[in-house]
């Protein structure tokens, strides 16, 4: 007899948030599997606050979406499926109207996930795949030891794609965020 562990949806992510001994945890699901994820360091928010604050600026002058950090997305056909970008933009046609106050029933169009120690980068590119698969345009994936950024997109082919970028080159937005341009070293400042 096989023994199987119990599958989580949606649902119960927001009541383990909610839960005292939970303060303070992260959580994500991938097909219903639970993971914990370990709270950033200072780094890693030092430069999640940075890119929250370009992504904003660019959405507020522009109007064209909503920047959130550490806010989770599903798939709305999906309720196993949880991810929760460290920085994420998702235009107006994408949102949900009113936006949620729950977790939000769609997927960015740009995800971004900063390294932390406890990554690796074939986890995060496994994750990025994810994403791409789910829906997102774009994945960043920050390296903050090596001061530099992985952009993933899916190839018309199905593959994915990386190009790093280095702290003395400019990310841009492509097709997801036209017109905005980020040097990488801003990133890190």
């Amino acid at each position: 007899m096989t023994v199987r562990e119990r599958l989580y949806d949606i649902d119960d992510v927001w009541n383990l948030y909610h839960q005292p001994e939970n303060d303070g945890k992260r959580f994500e699901l991938i097909d219903g599997e639970l993971i914990e994820m370990s709270g950033p360091g200072g780094v890693h928010g030092a430069i999640s606050v940075n890119l929250s604050f370009y992504f904003r600026g660019f959405c507020l002058e522009h109007d064209l979406g909503i920047a959130t950090a550490g806010t989770g997305y599903h798939p709305p056909d999906d309720r196993k499926t949880l991810l929760i970008p460290d920085v994420a933009f998702i235009s107006y046609d994408r949102a949900p109207d009113p936006f949620p106050d729950r977790f939000v029933p769609a997927m960015p169009e740009l995800a971004v996930e900063i390294k932390s120690p406890s990554n690796s980068i074939t986890e995060l590119r496994d994750k990025a795949r994810l994403y791409l698969r789910l829906g997102s345009r774009l994945v960043w994936i920050v390296l903050p030891d090596e001061r530099s950024v992985d952009v993933c997109a899916m190839t018309d082919t199905g593959e994915m794609s990386v190009e790093r970028f280095a702290a003395d080159e400019s990310l841009t937005g492509g097709g997801v965020l036209p017109g905005f341009t980020l040097a990488v070293s801003r990133i890190f400042a």
